[in-house]
């Protein structure tokens, strides 16, 4: 056969073939990931099965830290609801984006301010989310499509970023802090659901924020879950708290199953993080002291976990991990580019290389439930904390606590040992006054505050 009618022939065969799928097609394990933030609202860092709680049951929870690389030592920097969430969808401290506290304050300053401006306090200080990007915004460029329910402060899931939503926000009825957002785990999970079905439907990824009302009061578990925490002697209140732990945990393994089931669990980066803790009192039903909104333990601290089985291998954690991370390294994941003024560290080499995180010094701040001064974050700066390893610095400053359920008591500096005194029991800072003053200009290093005295509290 000649030359030309051999090609001819090839040419003809080759046609005749079906199309080859392209050499440069994405697999799936390339595929970005999904991802899916979990935050407990209200939640001990002790009241988990995994964390060693001699009566709570988390069995979801439990089996999320053994495939997850599991920080048993981390911390929220600031232990209040809105400055938490705050963080969580900027990647800033409180300072830094403005949101201090919970609700402004009725102060001459926070009034002028709306004088000047005619505009209500409460959407002065929403206005501080648009002065920010946003995780919801910065996956946008990625192409993902991402769902907001449950806690939600700043306005309507939109002004977030996120491109669907249940919170309508303020100035809508019920607006303060998730409004219809909040219905979710306590009233079902179909919204969650629809939601990720719609994504996949679409072959988009997706960025889920499941915050529930969980297990925050009301504490009214249902009766079948209840049930198993009556026990004599212990204290109703006690009882409820325990049985919406419990609850919460149903509710994140029923969002965990459906993952599984949709054949999207591999590629999905399951992060786990609580707001601030909570301590029961067994006396009133409320928070007790040293718990929520303080910067002890038992207000700062909570398991930080990490699960994606197509990219790490579950692994315990000793090294301190801040919620101040979780921005940075969701970013890294999806190869998005990571804003130079965030100061959080990018955890993804050390999550998939197992090694050690390069830092061994993390900060908080606390402030006030009501902001005294919208406009300047230290108007209610009540303290400043620095760990280092187990060594941890809690320094008091004179801000106004309004009606804090427990205000500052003592100026003085308070240093624990956190190994030894995990329940910071035995203030040692008149024992090691060189490791106070080290630990202090850690703190001045951090930031500067100006406004404030240090080592006093505000008159009373």
């Amino acid at each position: 056969m000649k030359p030309n009618k051999i090609r001819a022939v090839f040419v003809t065969l080759i046609a005749l073939l079906p199309p080859l799928v392209p050499t440069t097609k994405v697999t799936a394990a390339e595929a970005p990931p999904n991802i899916v933030l979990i935050l407990s609202d209200d939640q001990s860092w002790t009241d988990y099965g995994f964390m060693g709680h001699e009566a709570i049951e988390s069995p979801n929870l439990d089996k999320l830290a053994r495939e997850s690389v599991t920080f048993r030592r981390g911390y929220v920097p600031t232990a209040l609801c809105r400055p938490s969430l705050m963080t969580l969808v900027t990647g800033l401290y409180a300072h830094q984006h403005g949101i201090t506290g919970n609700d402004p304050a009725p102060t001459a300053a926070n009034r002028a301010h709306a004088e000047r401006t005619g505009t209500d306090a409460r959407e002065m200080l929403i206005a501080n989310i648009d002065k920010h990007p946003t995780v919801p915004q910065m996956l946008a460029e990625k192409g993902y499509l991402s769902f907001q329910c449950g806690k939600w402060w700043e306005g309507s899931y939109g002004r977030g970023g996120f491109t669907h939503g249940m919170t309508r926000g303020f100035p809508e009825r019920g607006g303060r802090h998730g409004d219809a957002g909040l219905k979710i785990g306590r009233e079902g999970m179909q919204p969650v659901y629809d939601f990720i079905e719609t994504a996949t439907a679409a072959g988009k990824p997706f960025f889920l924020w499941y915050a529930p009302f969980l297990p925050h009061e009301p504490h009214d578990p249902p009766e079948r879950i209840l049930a198993k925490y009556r026990k004599e002697g212990r204290p109703k209140s006690i009882a409820a708290y325990y049985a919406m732990c419990d609850w919460f945990d149903e509710t994140c393994g029923e969002l965990l199953d459906q993952l599984d089931e949709m054949g999207i669990a591999d590629n999905t980066l399951v992060i786990y993080v609580t707001d601030n803790g909570w301590i029961p009192n067994p006396d009133s039903g409320g928070f007790a002291e040293r718990s929520k909104l303080s910067p002890y333990e038992g207000g700062t601290r909570t398991p930080i976990m990490f699960r994606w089985p197509d990219k790490l291998k579950p692994d315990e954690r000793h090294e301190l991990c801040s919620s101040i991370d979780i921005v940075p390294t969701i970013l890294a994941a999806v190869e998005a580019e990571i804003p130079h003024n965030l100061p959080g560290l990018n955890l993804l080499p050390s999550l998939q290389e197992g090694t050690p995180i390069k830092r061994n010094v993390i900060f908080g701040e606390s402030f006030a439930h009501d902001i005294a001064d919208i406009e300047n974050p230290q108007a209610s700066l009540l303290y400043r904390w620095v760990i280092r390893g187990y060594d941890k610095l809690l320094l008091t400053y004179d801000g106004q606590p309004g009606k804090l359920k427990f205000p500052p008591q003592s100026g003085e500096p308070q240093l624990f040992d956190l190994q030894a005194d995990p329940k910071e029991t035995v203030n040692l800072a008149s024992q090691k006054p060189e490791l106070v003053k080290e630990l202090r200009g850690l703190l001045t290093e951090w930031y500067p505050v100006t406004d404030r005295k240090v080592d006093a509290i505000a008159p009373k």
